[in-house]
């Protein structure tokens, strides 16, 4: 498995043989910037999307590593696929090494594909806003700083748009962040699959020391918050 990790800590912690990561995940947990990004509990969106009959919808989300997000979303009922990803930018463009500069317009972002019958869109967002990332952090996430770590939906219609947006304004007006929500909302953007071996990271490497820190207790809050939504085996990309 290819491990040329480029950003902060993800690239540093890379560089580190099995046993030396053991040890710097113990160390690692006692600074600062390891600490998994806590859940909040949020209200139910009051807009969803009206039912339509489909079998399949897709959503895209973005909010820090999409190792974590990735693995989240997989293990939510419902959700058929959930693919990492780059979005936001151009197709040139969509590949770790040149994303990991900033410079790019891409987010880290994860394409969801779901079964609305079993989970609908405004579930995801809760999901998304709750566990999934911290919506209050400008262009970063825990210890991976820069645009493509910013927190933004990426609607692919006009029902996802309008239901996100309003979901927003919802959450700010409770007033359970400590802080105004960030998050944007970009439509009209092309999501491109990210390299094979940044798909299924978190289900493949739970000893790896950012997995550990930053995305498994995501995984757990999840299913602490979310039982009825909670799947225990997760839907892992295809080779």
């Amino acid at each position: 498995m290819k491990t040329t990790i480029v950003s902060s800590a993800k690239r540093s912690l890379a560089l580190f043989s099995a046993p030396v990561l053991i040890i710097a995940a113990l160390v690692f947990q006692n600074t600062a910037w390891s600490e998994a990004e806590p859940a909040v509990a949020i209200p139910a969106p009051l807009q969803d999307e009206s039912p339509t009959g489909a079998h399949l919808e897709t959503a895209v989300f973005a909010g820090g590593c999409f190792w974590g997000v990735q693995g989240v979303f997989q293990h939510v009922k419902g959700v058929t696929s959930a693919i990492s990803g780059y979005t936001g930018g151009k197709a040139r463009t969509a590949n770790y090494e040149t994303v990991s500069m900033g410079m790019t317009g891409h987010a880290e972002s994860v394409q969801v594909i779901f079964d609305p019958a079993k989970v609908t869109y405004g579930q995801l967002l809760q999901v998304y806003f709750s566990v999934a990332h911290n919506p209050t952090e400008l262009n970063r996430q825990g210890p991976d700083y820069g645009t493509q770590y910013r927190s933004t939906v990426f609607p692919l219609s006009d029902s996802q748009a309008k239901v996100a947006k309003a979901y927003i304004s919802q959450l700010n007006a409770s007033h359970r962040f400590s802080a105004p929500l960030v998050t944007t909302v970009e439509e009209h953007a092309q999501f491109y699959p990210a390299e094979k071996y940044h798909q299924n990271f978190l289900n493949d490497n739970p000893n790896y020391p950012y997995i550990v820190i930053n995305d498994l207790p995501k995984v757990e809050q999840l299913k602490q918050r979310f039982p009825a939504l909670w799947s225990k085996e997760p839907v892992l990309v295809k080779s």
